[in-house]
């Protein structure tokens, strides 16, 4: 099980991260120019990116909202959260609930920086610098006891991040999502989606290019059947596990994922009462 290596605090402009190039495609300032280029080159192969990362954003705020005003759900935690972009998770869940508490959890220090001072006036949500792998270090801190009670029903997001985890026997992301969902109340909920591909020449490019860009920060793309997986013992909401554009659309004309080559494939599931 993961301990938590020392993370950095230093930001390496040279290396692309994740986080950044997920903030360039939504059409973020946070990033540098390796983050661009590396998106440039990944365009090349798979161009649906940047509208699979819109899909992605949109989906999020789609299951927060439902969450939040349909079983009322007020607390939040989200593992590899990324940077604040707009309507972050606190922002919707607070809308519908201005008590919902959130803690956001991301091992990228630019996240840390940008997120506390976008938070330095909402006592109701925070962020910590954790790897999403550190299940004792990110339900233990002491910012995350102090917001949330897992005595109660929670909602837990890895939400398009378990791709950036390597298949370890104890750390991937099956081990991973059932030590977190042991953990929950009943009647929690768990948010996973990953990038998949039915292609095995996409599935091998993709991840051979961001575990090269990235210095080792990378896992891969996968199956759907391996997304299958992690909801084990899960109730899974309608419409199931699916193409997250397709994820109860707010309307018929919403933007969908037009090309196949690679998706975003899940949704959320729900311990049993």
């Amino acid at each position: 099980m993961h301990t938590g290596k020392q993370l950095s605090t230093e930001i390496d402009a040279t290396v692309p991260t994740a986080a950044r190039m997920y903030d360039y495609y939504l059409g973020g300032k946070d990033n540098y120019a390796a983050d661009r280029a590396a998106t440039e080159e990944l365009d090349k192969v798979v161009p649906s990116t940047r509208r699979l990362a819109l899909n992605n954003r949109r989906f999020l705020q789609r299951v927060v909202r439902t969450l939040t005003q349909e079983y009322g759900i007020r607390q939040y935690v989200d593992h590899g959260s990324g940077l604040p972009t707009q309507d972050n998770v606190h922002q919707v869940a607070q809308r519908v609930d201005p008590t919902a508490h959130v803690v956001y959890a991301d091992n990228d220090p630019m996240v840390l920086v940008h997120g506390r001072a976008l938070l330095e006036q909402d006592e109701r949500t925070v962020v910590i610098q954790a790897d999403m792998r550190d299940t004792d270090g990110i339900f233990g801190h002491p910012e995350t006891r102090r917001l949330i009670d897992f005595s109660e029903p929670v909602c837990v997001l890895f939400n398009s991040v378990f791709h950036c985890i390597p298949d370890d026997d104890a750390d991937g992301p099956l081990a991973l999502a059932r030590r977190v969902r042991e953990r929950l109340a009943p009647g929690s909920f768990m948010v996973m989606c990953q990038l998949v591909s039915e292609d095995a020449e996409v599935r091998k490019f993709v991840t051979d290019f961001m575990d090269q860009a990235t210095q080792g920060n990378w896992g891969r793309v996968r199956e759907r059947k391996d997304v299958e997986s992690y909801f084990e013992g899960l109730e899974v909401l309608e419409p199931g596990l699916v193409e997250v554009s397709t994820w109860r659309p707010d309307t018929e004309v919403a933007p969908r994922q037009l090309t196949q080559e690679w998706i975003e494939f899940g949704g959320v599931g729900r311990l049993p009462l």
